[in-house]
């Protein structure tokens, strides 16, 4: 494999393991860790490399599960070429994909651009595309405007909502597409009042969440609701950790993986987590609310990689 790799201006790192690069701090190695300088260096990668050689995205990892078998083929990273952020008066900001939600937050607050929602949401912007990132009742998709993308081919192109097809924690973005920035356009207030209801929020979540444990926040999607008809409909207002919590598994344990204490639906690395036993609690976890409730839980996590051989 070595011999089909492009050359690059970044940086390429053999068999990287991953555990280091994740929130949950789980994960075997990738084969090949490629760090862009920046968008014309993944370009040009993605044009020149082996159209065989499977190429994963990720952020800074903080809703994902490596598995501890690792990643075959060649994980993307992008750092401080992707990080820039830059505000209009209009209330449009402009993210490179591995600009951090709560600095893009803060730097729209102090032009007076309300992007609260994304304070206490981890991860980089790049994911919040991917996963329709919420909070409080806002979500990526109601501030998107459009996003800047390489595909597998190595072109450059430009996605509009209707091609994301925003939907319940999730969008569609093309496959093979690499997202490197994103325009969102958001109202406009007082740069001191954003500040405080996004400390408000800091403080909201610090009572409720375990914060300071390893965790990947929300481990599953809110049920669907359900119509007159009985079908399934988009109203989420049965949440996950109620139903968690009704079958017995606050505080649930596999090894060295635990639905938190603090909140039900947060799984935490006690301190030996290995991926297997965090996606063994979370299975546990689902077979168990199907059989006390009937209700099919969707993880919100996402789980990549392979398991280890046994």
């Amino acid at each position: 494999m070595t011999d089909k790799l492009p050359t690059v201006r970044g940086t390429l790192t053999p068999n990287r393991p991953m555990a280091d690069l994740s929130w949950l701090r789980v994960g075997g190695a990738a084969d090949w860790l490629f760090q862009p300088a920046d968008a014309d260096d993944l370009a040009d990668f993605l044009r020149d490399l082996d159209p065989g050689i499977p190429v994963m995205p990720i952020g800074v990892c903080s809703n994902m599960i490596i598995r501890d078998g690792g990643i075959r083929g060649v994980v993307v990273r992008m750092g401080r070429g992707f990080n820039d952020i830059k505000t209009n008066s209009d209330g449009t900001v402009v993210a490179g994909a591995a600009a951090l939600d709560a600095h893009v937050a803060r730097k729209a607050a102090q032009a007076g651009v309300d992007l609260v929602f994304l304070r206490t949401i981890p991860g980089a912007i790049g994911g919040a595309v991917k996963m329709n990132a919420g909070c409080y009742g806002v979500y990526m998709a109601d501030v998107f405007v459009s996003a800047s993308g390489i595909t597998r081919e190595g072109k450059a192109i430009t996605l509009n909502a209707d091609q994301l097809g925003f939907s319940y924690r999730s969008s569609t973005v093309p496959a093979g597409v690499i997202i490197t920035s994103v325009t969102m356009k958001a109202p406009t207030g007082e740069p001191d009042v954003l500040e405080a209801k996004m400390q408000n929020a800091l403080d909201a979540r610090e009572k409720s969440q375990p914060t300071k444990e390893r965790s990947c926040g929300s481990t599953f999607r809110n049920p669907a609701g359900f119509s007159s008809t009985g079908k399934a409909d988009d109203v989420h207002d049965l949440k996950a950790w109620k139903v968690i919590d009704d079958a017995g598994l606050r505080g649930a344990r596999v090894g060295g993986a635990q639905m938190s204490e603090m909140h039900s639906n947060f799984m935490i690395n006690t301190g030996d987590a290995t991926a297997a036993d965090l996606e063994q609690l979370g299975e546990e976890v689902r077979k168990k609310v199907y059989e006390n409730a009937q209700i099919q839980l969707e993880w919100e996590i996402m789980r990549v990689g392979e398991f280890a051989k046994e």
